[in-house]
């Protein structure tokens, strides 16, 4: 956690004034992950400009903001007011509309997130105010200056724990939890934006109404945010390489994999364009009807 930057080698210096410090990367935990699972969609994302004309929207992220928007707006409301009943209007005013195949699929959708709230709150005490919804919580190292956005911070005892909601169709187990890079990043930014103890981060998966939960040591921390600085130094050289005359898919390569057909930026990238396509609403439909696409990746959803 503590080096510095490297060196740019053969490259003018970006900051004039000599011995001063690097300016810090400033990220967060989907800039970071953009870059580690592929370098090209990074780039597409980040760096050029102007911006290549991005794909259509995802059904469901639609439907993942929509669920998010609606939790937030439940604990806003008045402590006699947070009970299961106000679930369909605060769904309704949140609901996102884009990417759907059509008007009944989309409807069928509403029905299935409303489910997903009602169970969920079920199990809530309406009375545990948590100390953050939607809380921005900020941090720097020698080299990041991160922030972030979390979902739901609690306090526990004289602790406080790190939750994140998840509406994807992928059950998820306490090992998605330990090596979550923004659940880790989360904790260590959170102790220091709130000067309280931090160590224990959650999935909240609506779908299933399962939690995996994890405790970080100060070790594990340390490790998460050291990768964490090596994408930012790895980010960092690349651009420079560019910036230096080095062709611009050579300093930030692809990493095809399935994501490819989920990805954003799938039409103007040519490996991409070899990836099966996927429809907007595809996903939404496997999570209202498992056994259509049985077997087949889905794209990680919040």
């Amino acid at each position: 956690m503590s080096e510095q930057v490297r060196p740019r080698a053969a490259v003018p210096e970006q900051l004039a004034l000599g011995g001063m410090p690097e300016k810090l990367f400033v990220c967060t935990p989907s800039k970071l992950g953009a870059y580690e699972d592929c370098p090209r969609r990074y780039r597409y994302q980040y760096v050029d400009r102007p911006q290549p004309q991005k794909g259509p929207p995802w059904a469901h992220n639609s439907l993942g903001a929509s669920v998010h928007t609606a939790l937030k707006n439940w604990y806003a409301l008045d402590v006699e007011a947070r009970t299961v009943e106000a679930l369909p209007r605060l769904l309704r005013a949140t609901w996102v509309t884009e990417g759907y195949r059509d008007g009944a699929q989309e409807r069928a959708a509403f029905d299935v997130a409303l489910r997903w709230l009602e169970e969920y709150v079920g199990t809530l005490d309406p009375a545990d105010d948590p100390v953050g919804v939607e809380r921005v919580v900020a941090t720097r190292t020698p080299v990041l200056a991160f922030n972030g956005r979390v979902d739901r911070i609690d306090r526990r005892g004289d602790e406080l724990v790190i939750v994140d909601y998840k509406t994807g169709r992928a059950p998820l187990t306490s090992d998605d939890a330990r090596g979550s890079r923004a659940l880790a990043l989360y904790a260590f930014a959170a102790e220091r934006t709130m000067h309280r103890r931090c160590r224990s981060v959650e999935l909240h998966h609506l779908p299933t109404g399962s939690v995996a939960a994890h405790e970080h040591t100060d070790e594990s921390l340390r490790r998460h945010v050291t990768r964490a600085e090596d994408t930012a130094r790895d980010i960092v050289a690349a651009q420079r390489r560019m910036e230096a005359g080095e062709d611009a898919d050579t300093a930030f390569p692809t990493t095809p994999s399935n994501r490819c057909s989920w990805c954003d930026w799938r039409r103007v990238c040519p490996a991409g364009r070899d990836a099966v396509e996927r429809e907007p609403w595809s996903s939404v439909q496997r999570a209202l009807d498992p056994a259509d696409g049985a077997g087949e990746s889905t794209p990680a959803a919040g």
